[in-house]
Parts: structure tokens; C-alpha cells; sequence
């Protein structure tokens, strides 16, 4: 019988709920109505929510009495029905917002692709963890990138490129496990070429070629081997090569709605009644919060309802213009110690499972949090991905809680070899 006294770490708990709770006290705030001002009316959003965050907080607690191994030993059955799920998705989802990511259950809608990260987490530290994979080696690197590209291939195909683009979290972890910095640097100057690309069009060809005539000049100079003049060759021809395919990327790949809102990013249009009214909105109203804010149900632009999917995906908005500043900051603070904690929790560990899988966690949520609050402050494109624990919906709550507190119960038994 397993008798294992718990010792869970309290501090991350109490982080989760007073998130929790300052979310769903924003989204009451988001969706006020005088006709249904109670807390607790559940044909309302606010009162939606309560009910995911008593679900969830039954979840909790089931996984934190649940014995630790059982995740790590169903890991890639868990990944199959996910990746099952998302395939059943692209069927029988209906369109919503652009997206066939919902299924609909009877009253409630169900987002696989939610459940899906932490059901990739899972399978990734438990591939990873296996005795003899070495990060090193090829091998590894193209089992874990695949695990990594499936789940986030199905959800391109969704049409929800917010949530595919979350995957792209996944290299830190493998980086803490001896992945090359190399491909770090890769993805920087990706992002870098790619945004060059499409702001100064086949000029950066110009660039590349500089560049690449001053590297040929240090190899000279330094006397390097044939192989070292190939290689540097190689890299430049890849980012040639590359800046050619960002014109057919941004025109065949990327849908109208999310062209637009990088060109508003960018600054090439200002379409402040189309694909930049959001951000817009959301700036005038987090501007209009000032310091202190308007306070707990003043906020004007709140109540008129100028900034659409306010209870979702723009929920910080409504922070900023009632709580104001230091609001904001002290959610943002919130964020930043729960992130460094489940790092801290991460390395603590003797199992190699349960490591990996704290870091793909702490990975997730900063993904959310980068992505979430950059597009409401208008410093990255909007792409629509909830902001963890706090934007109104069941399953991002869901699968939130689900992610988080597995790791919890592996910290909880992090003397054990799971």
C-alpha cells in the first residue's frame, strides 16, 4: 500500500490560487452587468469560471494524492491519446474565431491542443530521462524534435498558429539537457532575418553578402582549412536561401487576419480599425489605468466593452486600466516568482524525469507569458493564446492546472528515482 507522506510546496500552490482568484476577479470586472452583478450568477462568464476553478481545484488534489510514477509511466500513452484527440480535432471541430481547434461537448467546448503541452511535456522528459539517450547525439535530437513537431504540426492545421508557436518552448529544455547553444543562436538570427526579410525586403541579401565576405576575410586571416571556408559558405547560403522563402511564407502560409497584424507590428500600415484596432484599444485603455488605476469596477473603457475578447486573451488590459501600474507589476511579479521557483524546484530534482518535465513547464507558462502580455502591449504580433491561470476558459484552466501540479507532486516525492 503506498503510505508516502506528501510534503508539497506550498509556496507554488498559494502562487497558482491568488493568480487564479486575481483572474477571476478580472474577468467578473471584464463582463460586468448590473443585471447579473452576483459573483456567483453561472449564466454569466464570471460564474462560468468558478466552476472551472472548483473542477480544477479537485483536480489538484487528485493529482497530489495520486502516486508520482503513474505519470511518468503512462507518459506516452497520455501522448497518444492527445495526439488522437488533436487528429479527431481536425474533423469534427467546429470554426471558431478562425481556428477548428474546439470540439463541442454538449454545453461546453473542449481545446485539445490545450491538453496537448502538457501531454508533450510528459512524453519529452520521459523519452529523455530513459537510461542511455544522450542529448549529443543525433538520434536523440530528431526523436525529441519530433515529439515536439507533431503535436505542433496538427495544431498549425488548426489554424492555431498561437498555440503551435507555444512548442517553440521546448528548447530550453533540451538545452538543459546538452542541447548545442548553436541552435539558440540559430533561432535568434531566424527571427532576426525573418523580420529584416519582410521590413527591408532583398536589400538584407546585401547584408548577408557583407557578411559573409567579412567572415571569408577573418577565415583568410587566420589561416583556416578548406572545411572552414565550406562551412562558412553553407551558413550564408542557408540565409539566402532563407530570406527567399520568407516572401512565400508570409503570402501562402500565414492567413490574411495574421498578415495584417505583423504589418501593424512592423509599423508598414496603421490599421487602427482592422487588424490593429485590438491593440489599439488595449493601449488606450492600460495608458488610461495610469499608476494606481481607476479602481475595481471603474474602468471605463472596461465597461463599454472597446476592447474585444477582454475576458480572454486581452484580460491584462482590464488589469491595467483598473489596477493600474503597480497592478500590473504585481501580477507580473506574481508570474516571474513562480517561474523562477519551478526553476528552482526543476533543479532540486534527483530524477531525471521529473527535471526535465519542471522545466518544460516552467518553459510553457513563460511562453504564455512573453507571447500574452507582449501582443497586449502591442510588442508582438496578436496571435491569441490565454494568459495562464488568469483568462477566462475551462481549458486552458484545466490544462494548466494539470501541468503545473504534476510537477508538484513530482517535487513532492523528489528524493524518489521515478
Amino acid at each position: 500500500m503506498y503510505q508516502e507522506k506528501i510534503k508539497v510546496d506550498w509556496v507554488t500552490i498559494w502562487l497558482w490560487f491568488g493568480i487564479m482568484i486575481f483572474g477571476w476577479l478580472n474577468i467578473y470586472a471584464a463582463g460586468y452587468d448590473a443585471d447579473h452583478a452576483m459573483l456567483f450568477d453561472f449564466s454569466v462568464q464570471h460564474g462560468k469560471q468558478f466552476i472551472w476553478m472548483s473542477i480544477a481545484t479537485l483536480l489538484a488534489l487528485f493529482i497530489v494524492f495520486t502516486e508520482p510514477r503513474v505519470f511518468s509511466n503512462t507518459a506516452y500513452p497520455i501522448y497518444g491519446i492527445a495526439m488522437a484527440l488533436l487528429v479527431v480535432t481536425l474533423f469534427v471541430a467546429t470554426v471558431t474565431k478562425g481556428a477548428i481547434s474546439w470540439i463541442n461537448l454538449g454545453p461546453f467546448k473542449f481545446q485539445p491542443s490545450e491538453f496537448a503541452k502538457f501531454a508533450t511535456a510528459l512524453a519529452v522528459a520521459k523519452y529523455l530521462s530513459t537510461i542511455g539517450i544522450d542529448m549529443k547525439e543525433l538520434h536523440t535530437k530528431l526523436v525529441a524534435a519530433t515529439l515536439i513537431a507533431i503535436p505542433a504540426a496538427l495544431i498549425l492545421l488548426q489554424h492555431d498558429t498561437g498555440s503551435a508557436l507555444v512548442f517553440l518552448g521546448f528548447v530550453f529544455p533540451l538545452y538543459r539537457e546538452g542541447l548545442s547553444g548553436n541552435f539558440l543562436i540559430i533561432g535568434v538570427v531566424a527571427i532576426a532575418l525573418f523580420v529584416l526579410a519582410l521590413l527591408v525586403n532583398k536589400y538584407i541579401l546585401l547584408g548577408i553578402l557583407l557578411a559573409a565576405g567579412l567572415f571569408y576575410l577573418f577565415v583568410w586571416l587566420n589561416k583556416r582549412t578548406l572545411r572552414d571556408y565550406w562551412r562558412v559558405a553553407a551558413v550564408f547560403a542557408c540565409c539566402a536561401m532563407f530570406v527567399f522563402s520568407v516572401d512565400f511564407i508570409f503570402n501562402n502560409v500565414l492567413e490574411p487576419h495574421q498578415r495584417g497584424r505583423i504589418d501593424v507590428l512592423l509599423g508598414k500600415t496603421e490599421d487602427l480599425q482592422g487588424s490593429g484596432y485590438n491593440v489599439n484599444q488595449s493601449k488606450i485603455a492600460i495608458g488610461s489605468g495610469g499608476f494606481f488605476g481607476k479602481g475595481f469596477l471603474r474602468g471605463t473603457l472596461t465597461k463599454a466593452d472597446f476592447v474585444p475578447e477582454q475576458e480572454t486573451d486581452f484580460i491584462f488590459c482590464t488589469v491595467g486600466e483598473e489596477w493600474g501600474f503597480l497592478g500590473s507589476s504585481v501580477l507580473v511579479a506574481l508570474y516571474v516568482v513562480l517561474l523562477i521557483r519551478l526553476v528552482n524546484m526543476a533543479e532540486r530534482q534527483r530524477s531525471p524525469f521529473a527535471r526535465i518535465y519542471g522545466y518544460s513547464v516552467a518553459s510553457i507558462l513563460f511562453i504564455h507569458l512573453l507571447v500574452n502580455i507582449g501582443m497586449v502591449l502591442g510588442l508582438v504580433p496578436v496571435i491569441g493564446i490565454p494568459l495562464p491561470f488568469f483568462s477566462y476558459g475551462g481549458s486552458s484552466l484545466l490544462a494548466f492546472t494539470i501541468l503545473l501540479f504534476i510537477f508538484i507532486r513530482q517535487d513532492a516525492s523528489k528524493n524518489q528515482l521515478l
